[in-house]
């Protein structure tokens, strides 16, 4: 006690190095665990974009709520300086047992509990509270190992936290995700985290230690060590088992691409299910209605040469080629793994009539609104088959200067098509990209087909953001000019579950459904979020 006392009015501590030597050890320390800490913020950020969806809102939840609980950590803080160095390694080793477990309790709860928001918001909480209280504990300790002003060890300190939070910055996307995956990079930053702070008390500040205290924090440390590397041994099963509770028994191919998360059930193609994200993108026994409604009313004209945005999967392309006129099909899909599975999975190249060996078609892995900007070629047809524009990451791509670039791209006859979500379930995302559409210098005909149960395998409330079955699908006809009534054009190959009546009857369905007075959405100020 004596000895607290002394070091708490400036004495330096009993320390098995120098003291400059110390005081590296302990900036080191920060460094280590602000990397830590800036992976674990990133995870949860990630995960619940994936999870829940509005990455835009799911990051300002984690942050705000994280800063906020920092600021209860450090006050709470205050009362462990007496006993820093033991306060410290016990607060690193929750830290890292809450830190390095946080995703694989996410996908837990939302693979069996259909819920993650709440699970989210409690471990942003409790990640917070445990750093924040990291450095009151830190200054306390540097100033025990090397006496300096108060100002040059806050200096210290910050600075070794903020290079610290740069490179867990940098590594996360670059390094740990890649390569080892949300729930295993999670694992192993946990394990780093308790490793450094129990080796920075257990050997700077062993002397200050009491017995009880040292075995106390090589049991703990020990212990959530064992705890993570068991994790990570069993985390292939586990993710196994997820997806098992979120998509079915009939899970045959689960890819996480450097963009999102693939996976394919279904045992071929009368039963296969696309999902990207945990969203259901295409599933066998309705995708015909909808492809064969986003396609063929656009096909109505000059059709020599077509962009498809998007459709990765090739069932647009599969409905284009069967126009003999067709010349050539550009397919632009960001992630090539998409692309890599239409051509060689035998299910999903056979429902799309393997549309990749087509020497009219050419695939090219890229993101749409770059690939525009820099493509000075003309089309005749452009279908936009992109993720509803709900989803944050495609807000860009249903913006008015994205469709300004694909008014430029259209030949003088050309036409665009766009898939624009339901218009009964969400009228305002629809209205508002009909009116992005407009504001891009295209006149629009909206034109809506109601959907069939789509019979997928996973439940309703398993689907990310308590997503259902699609009630209906809208979409939007648009040209330069005046734009006619939707329909098919003379020797349009026979379709397989739609009809020109239906078509035209959903074009004067989706007229009495108008919604007036919507804003256009722009890359500076984007209109769309998730409705109910």
């Amino acid at each position: 006690m004596i000895d607290q006392q002394v070091s708490l009015r400036g004495g330096a501590a009993r320390l098995p190095v120098r003291p400059r030597t110390g005081r590296f050890l302990v900036l080191a320390a920060v460094f280590v665990c602000a990397a830590c800490g800036l992976v674990y913020e990133l995870e949860l950020v990630a995960l619940a974009s994936y999870l829940i969806g509005d990455s835009v809102t799911q990051a300002s939840v984690v942050l705000s709520v994280m800063v906020f609980a920092m600021g209860i950590g450090s006050l709470l803080a205050k009362r462990l300086r007496c006993h820093a160095a033991v306060g410290f390694g016990l607060i690193e080793a929750a830290l890292a047992l809450i830190g390095g477990s946080s995703a694989l309790v996410l996908y837990a709860s939302f693979a069996w509990l259909g819920e993650s928001r709440y699970a989210l918001v409690g471990f942003s909480l409790a990640i917070g509270v445990l750093i924040g209280a990291e450095i009151p504990l830190l200054m306390t300790l540097i100033q025990r190992v090397d006496r300096q002003d108060a100002g040059g060890a806050v200096a210290d300190l910050f600075a070794a936290d903020y290079v610290g939070a740069l490179v867990g910055g940098l590594a996360f996307p670059f390094l740990l995700l890649p390569m080892l995956g949300q729930l295993t990079g999670a694992l192993l930053t946990g394990a780093v985290n308790a490793a450094a702070g129990g080796a920075l008390v257990l050997w700077v500040f062993r002397r200050d230690l009491t017995s009880r205290s040292r075995r106390l924090l090589v049991v703990v440390n020990v212990s959530v060590i064992a705890v993570l590397a068991t994790a990570t041994v069993l985390v292939d099963d586990f993710e196994q088992a997820a997806r098992r509770a979120v998509y079915g028994d009939q899970v045959r191919v689960a890819v996480q691409t450097g963009v999102q998360e693939v996976v394919l059930t279904g045992t071929d193609r009368d039963s296969l299910g696309l999902y990207l994200d945990g969203r259901l993108r295409v599933s066998a026994r309705d995708e015909h209605r909808y492809h064969e409604a986003l396609v063929h009313p656009a096909m109505d004209g000059p059709r020599a040469r077509v962009l498809i945005l998007g459709g990765g999967d090739g069932l647009a392309a599969r409905e284009v080629l069967r126009y003999g006129d067709v010349r050539s099909v550009t397919v632009v899909e960001i992630d090539p793994a998409v692309t890599r599975l239409a051509r060689t999975d035998p299910a999903l190249s056979g429902l799309n009539d393997h549309a990749y060996r087509d020497p009219r078609l050419t695939a090219i892995g890229a993101d749409a609104f770059t690939w525009l900007r820099a493509d000075h070629q003309r089309y005749d047809v452009v279908i936009s088959d992109l993720p509803d524009p709900g989803v944050t990451a495609s807000t860009k791509l249903y913006s008015a200067e994205f469709y300004g670039l694909i008014a430029e791209a259209l030949a003088p006859r050309g036409r665009l098509v766009v898939h624009a979500g339901p218009p009964v379930v969400r009228p305002h995302t629809f209205w508002t990209v009909e009116a992005s559409v407009r504001a891009g210098g295209l006149a629009t005909r909206p034109y809506r087909i109601p959907g069939r149960p789509s019979g997928f395998t996973a439940s309703p409330d398993r689907l990310s953001s308590g997503e259902r079955p699609p009630e209906d699908w809208g979409f939007l006809l648009a040209a330069a000019g005046p734009v006619g009534e939707p329909g098919l054009a003379a020797g349009a190959p026979a379709l397989r579950s739609l009809g020109e009546a239906e078509i035209r009857e959903g074009a004067r369905a989706a007229d009495r459904l108008r919604l007036p007075g919507q804003v256009p959405s722009t890359l500076i100020h984007p209109r769309y979020w998730e409705e109910a």
